[in-house]
């Protein structure tokens, strides 16, 4: 390997840093090894007549004069070259400041999220928000703090080490990803201790939160040689942060006077979206409520339930997707700048077939007794068409009384609700059948002998420069939350076995590699949630805080691996050194935990009426109420008696064999006609790419199928110039405008009681029966009652 110093700018930065290049023995011909691959279905990667284009622009072309070819130096995938330069600097991460701001802004997002999610509507802070903090106080932190020398256990440290530099800000925001969400765990506790009036204390609450959100570690150990390494695991939501923070950081950058928006730095233009992105959202948001969801057929017909149910957005079909909201695009599905475009389209293709034709024909067709029952929402119906009531059937002991039963009601969905089930046995079947013919091959060469496929440019700097993080550590980190799992389930009445958390664990850890692989190439997550209640429900019959805990260590732990291992990627992209990764997630991790865990007993304990719909600011508690709802439905009720053979729903077990055999045609068929689309059609994305309607509409997919196809399809293949330098930098101004204005209407209107403008375009769309949610065909009679005699 030869190490060259070069001068030159790095994404426009002025630096003289060492550079890391390799020698012609580290390199083979990235063309040709790429070429070989193409056996193996990778829809990301160019086609043979593309290549040349491929390589053609990037985002860091002015950077440097490299003494290697670009084809040499660079990623084969249009997206990396457009957000990750192609070298690695010779600069600080492990800094006293990146860990200052760092746990910082990570206790700030922590607390602040846990008493955000407590309200309804809830608000959060996103880690762009950090992104950005985290940047300003950095330069600040730069410019005012005098530089002192300092070692502590031969560790040497400064508290100026220079100007603020992206490796730095890519660690805080490394640390911001696993903090700033709230843990799933504490849905259980605010389920625990507000609804079900059932308290073990603090310690139970801080074991159960730190060792399910720290499970995943060992798992995401595991998975680097799989899910980080390999180039064509993209991850392309990190691909949005390595464009923002390489745009903050960016100096005298050469402009590009051919394209729009070309004759200004990027982190400018970065500014002028989020300026006009954070004024616009005043007028969906607050001001002009109607331009959110436009469902202008209904505004024509209010109360006509057949019009509500097919073009409503809200509780209907919207045949006629129209928004101008931008949250209405991403606030189920994310940023459509950032999936490539056969991810949107599969995810699309799927709620047209399903959530459109096949919902339309089940619905009109009577299946379910649909015609006494909402086209689409999330809340579950009684044989009245009334809203199921749960403590008619619990007994104080929270078991099923059978005989009560027996003489009120059978449980009743949505159509849409039922459909997402039904698909969600048909993504767990296809999954594991899609994985295995598509990538089969590759993860046995991967156990076999730990070479998948030529390394890029990324995976060659890094582990020529930096020691991997030892699989040892993630092993005894593994084993640590693993004991600490068992104490949790067996050191208290959680009514949990120890067969069944083993068996939680097996699914997170057996699904990581599937749904880690489609994350990677598509941007989309499949779930595990229903699938786990679903498996829970028949083991474990009867037992509502065991099915929930069944849920947190079956899905949430594999959920929690991906996103250490998304991270990962992150850091690779950064070159940020392995060990330095590992050190931050882990010690983020567990102090969110904690803080999180005495942030949520101390607003259970000093907001008045907390958890009641009566509370004064509206912290009613919607995801403990939601929580606690399914797991009296799915650990008390049970699936036996929703899905099981002579039950209503039985009909949708149907949806596992058509799993099992969707993957097989199109991969047979992509055999037969390899030049076809056909490769690009992917099962467990049209199955479960749209696995949040409901509550989620296909408006909400529907509009972001189209603003995909506008960013990802039309102008990447028409104007890639635009594209390679602006796409990511756009996505990233129209988000955080929308976080910021969304905190601003939170501030200075909603905690302020100040209602939005009384006018017909903010007061039309609360009087269709699309928006009250009573859109049915037919109202069961006084005293009658629809669906079986028994049951």
């Amino acid at each position: 390997m030869e190490e060259n110093v070069y001068v030159g700018k790095s994404s426009g930065i002025s630096y003289h840093a060492e550079v890391r290049s390799l020698s012609e023995e580290d390199r083979d011909d990235p063309v040709e090894a790429l070429k070989a691959r193409l056996s193996r279905w990778d829809p990301n990667l160019p086609e043979d007549d593309d290549f040349s284009k491929s390589f053609e622009i990037n985002a860091f072309d002015e950077a440097q004069e490299s003494p290697q070819s670009k084809e040499d130096e660079d990623s084969p995938y249009p997206e990396v070259r457009a957000a990750v330069p192609p070298w690695d600097e010779d600069i600080p991460a492990n800094t006293i400041r990146a860990w200052v701001l760092g746990l910082s802004l990570a206790a700030m997002g922590a607390s602040a999220n846990m008493i955000f999610s407590l309200r309804q509507p809830a608000i959060g802070l996103g880690t762009i928000v950090a992104q950005l903090l985290s940047y300003l106080l950095g330069v600040a932190w730069a410019r005012t703090i005098p530089s002192r020398q300092f070692s502590i256990f031969s560790l040497q440290w400064n508290t100026n080490p220079g100007p603020f530099n992206y490796k730095e800000h890519s660690l805080v925001v490394i640390m911001a990803n696993v903090s700033f969400g709230t843990a799933y765990a504490t849905d259980i506790i605010l389920a625990q201790v507000s609804f079900f009036k059932q308290n073990f204390g603090i310690p139970f609450q801080l074991l159960l939160v730190i060792s399910s959100q720290s499970l995943g570690y060992g798992i995401a150990g595991l998975m680097r040689s799989f899910l980080v390494y390999p180039a064509a695991m993209i991850w392309p939501a990190n691909l949005v942060s390595t464009t923002l923070i390489h745009a903050m950081h960016a100096k005298n950058e050469k402009s590009d006077p051919t394209i729009i928006g070309g004759k200004m730095s990027r982190y400018k233009w970065f500014g002028l979206v989020f300026l006009g992105a954070y004024l616009y959202y005043f007028l969906p948001g607050f001001l002009a409520q109607f331009l959110s969801v436009f469902a202008f057929a209904t505004w024509i017909a209010p109360q006509n339930p057949v019009v509500n149910q097919l073009f409503g957005g809200t509780t209907g079909l919207s045949i006629l997707p129209i928004t101008f909201d931008w949250t209405q695009i991403t606030g189920f599905v994310g940023d459509p700048l950032i999936p490539p475009w056969h991810a949107i389209a599969n995810t699309v293709l799927g709620v047209v077939a399903f959530y459109i034709f096949t919902t339309v024909g089940l619905h009109y067709g009577g299946a379910w007794y649909s015609k006494f029952l909402p086209m689409s929402d999330s809340q579950t119906y009684d044989n009245m068409g009334q809203t199921y009531n749960v403590t008619r059937v619990v007994t104080p002991q929270l078991t099923l009384d059978e005989v009560a039963y027996k003489a009120y009601s059978p449980l009743f969905l949505s159509t849409t609700f039922a459909m997402s089930y039904g698909l969600s046995f048909a993504t767990i079947a296809s999954l594991v059948v899609y994985t295995y013919l598509n990538h089969g091959k590759q993860i046995w060469a991967q156990f076999r002998n730990g070479q998948g496929e030529t390394p890029d440019i990324h995976m060659r700097l890094m582990s020529k420069r930096y020691k991997e993080a030892p699989q040892w550590w993630y092993g005894v980190l593994f084993v640590l939350m693993f004991v600490l799992s068992l104490v949790t389930v067996l050191g208290f009445p959680t009514n949990f076995k120890w067969w069944a958390f083993l068996i939680a664990v097996l699914i997170s850890t057996g699904f990581s590699l599937p749904i880690g692989i489609i994350q990677a190439i598509t941007n989309v997550q499949i779930g595990l949630s229903v699938i786990t209640e679903f498996i829970m429900g028949y083991m474990q019959p009867g037992k509502p805080l065991a099915l929930m805990m069944f849920k947190v260590y079956g899905y949430i732990t594999m959920s929690q691996a991906l996103s250490f291992v998304s991270d990962l990627k992150f850091g690779h992209y950064m070159k940020i050194p392995p060990r330095t990764m590992f050190a931050a997630q882990v010690v983020a991790t567990t102090m969110a935990s904690i803080i999180q865990v005495f942030t949520l007993n101390f607003a259970l304990n000093h907001i008045p009426d907390v958890c009641t719909k009566a509370q004064p600011q509206h912290f009613s508690c919607p995801n403990g109420q939601v929580f606690f709802s399914a797991s009296v439905i799915w650990g008390l009720i049970g699936p036996q008696r929703i899905f099981s053979p002579g039950q209503i729903y039985n009909a949708l077990f149907w949806f596992f064999p058509i799993g099992l055999v969707t993957p097989v045609i199109f991969w047979s068929a992509a055999k037969r006609w390899p030049a076809s689309p056909m490769k690009y059609l992917n099962a467990p994305l049209i199955f479960g790419g749209s696995a949040l309607i409901p509550p989620a509409t296909p408006l909400n997919y529907l509009s972001w199928g189209v603003v995909g196809f506008v960013f990802q399809k039309y102008i990447r293949g028409r104007h890639f110039g635009w594209w390679a330098r602006l796409n990511y930098i756009t996505a990233s101004g129209l988000d955080m405008g929308l976080a910021f204005s969304t905190l601003t209407i939170f501030l200075l209107f909603t905690l302020n009681n100040i209602a939005a403008p009384k006018w017909w375009g903010n007061n039309v769309v609360l009087t269709t029966m699309d928006a009250q949610d009573t859109a049915v065909q037919a109202q069961v009679a006084p005293g009658q009652f629809f669906g079986p005699r028994e049951w």
